[in-house]
């Protein structure tokens, strides 16, 4: 065992990799081709959703109803994001979660919407509009929205951890589906029906359900989130499938109090929605608490090696000293000392959740190299504060 390593067992000897460089521009043309497809598609949803809202709304309606859309915006993506503080993910890809919610998902279900609308139609189904709300379109609008989760994932597994990352990837994708819903929904009510009708549409949607399809997707994002953490193939494969179906559930049980009525309506939100959201609040609660924990347990054999204190441990699992150290760094050292603590944070916290995951059985392959990566960073970054204690 090497001086100051944390494990109790040695290390595997890794292979010799050749570390030159790619002499060929191939590595560049790559990147390029793999951005350009992803441009291409977004820029075709996005041209397919303006034709979409072009259609059937007059450009002062979709202002009037983006407004109106703004508001529970506001309030769903920073409540996603206070619950993403510990181990913020990339801003690009917070931004490429919400496009994919607000365009692609969006277009993806209008779609296919509106093709199961024909079928039934055609088949002479009884009120194809409540069997396609009710029946359909949870199925089609969260699997295209769990989609986007899976593929972050996929793509991106270093930046995916556990739990908390699926919901908050979740939620950006629900908000940014439920932002241009919103806007369609909105413009609609306020063309058929004036402003009473776009005040009506915008206390259900706007005040009651800000949430709605953040939490129903957030199903997907438990389940992929624990598949993430877990050793067993079974378990992987049922988590997901069951927070799929749990998103299905709830979606169309919303669906379904929407049809009831008013009185149908109110009574199911307040005896299974509100009760619903509350208990959801609760847990992200909890989350965010035994991430905290979790931070603690696993940097502390680092501060028995000798790469942490003990006192830098106690700091990094609680969030309240955590922002005294960035306080305390820049009222030392200025903007660039700040930058130095939160990036001494971020890495101690990438750190603790990856040593998690090496525990667990479920870390990469790449994930000693990844650790000693981590660990230089750390030592870095700490340097300047070594021998001055916040205070």
């Amino acid at each position: 065992m090497t001086t100051g390593d944390p494990t109790s067992q040695p290390a595997a000897p890794s292979p010799a990799w050749s570390t030159a460089p790619n002499p060929t521009r191939r590595p560049v043309l790559r990147v390029l081709l793999t951005v350009g497809i992803v441009a291409v598609a977004f820029l075709v949803c996005l041209l397919a959703l303006l034709g979409i809202i072009g259609s059937t709304l007059t450009t002062q309606v979709v202002l009037l109803a983006g407004l109106y859309a703004l508001i529970p915006l506001c309030i769903v993506v920073p409540t996603y994001l206070w619950l993403d503080r510990w181990e913020a993910e990339p801003v690009r890809l917070q931004v490429l979660a919400f496009l994919w919610g607000a365009v692609v998902a969006v277009v993806g279900a209008y779609f296919l919407n509106t093709l199961s609308l024909l079928v039934l139609a055609r088949a002479d189904w009884t009120d194809p509009l409540a069997t396609g709300a009710v029946y359909v379109a949870p199925v089609v609008e969260e699997t295209l929205k769990g989609l986007g989760i899976v593929l972050i994932y996929v793509f991106r597994k270093r930046e995916f951890d556990g739990i908390i990352d699926g919901v908050v990837y979740a939620g950006l994708i629900g908000a940014g589906f439920a932002f241009t819903e919103n806007i369609l929904y909105l413009g609609q009510a306020y063309t058929t029906g004036g402003p009473e009708a776009l005040s009506a549409t915008f206390v259900v949607r706007g005040l009651m359900g800000p949430f709605g399809h953040p939490l129903f997707t957030a199903c997907i994002g438990i389940g992929l989130g624990i598949a993430v953490v877990s050793r067993h193939r079974g378990v992987r494969l049922g988590a997901i499938l069951v927070g799929w179906v749990a998103a299905i559930l709830l979606h169309g049980i919303w669906n379904l109090s929407a049809l009831a009525g008013n009185n149908g309506f109110f009574a199911a939100y307040a005896t299974f929605q509100a009760p619903l959201f509350l208990a959801f609040v609760g847990f992200v609660v909890w989350l965010r608490h035994r991430e905290g924990r979790l931070i603690g347990r696993y940097l502390s054999p680092y501060a028995d090696a000798g790469w942490l204190t003990y006192a830098e441990v106690t700091m990094l699992s609680h969030l309240r000293g955590r922002k005294e150290a960035r306080r305390w760094a820049r009222a030392h050292g200025g903007l660039l000392a700040k930058r130095s603590m939160a990036a001494f944070q971020d890495s101690a916290t990438d750190l603790a959740l990856l040593r998690w995951r090496l525990v667990r059985g479920t870390a990469g392959a790449d994930a000693q190299q990844r650790e000693l990566d981590l660990l230089g960073a750390i030592t870095e970054h700490r340097r300047a504060f070594v021998g001055s204690p916040v205070t």
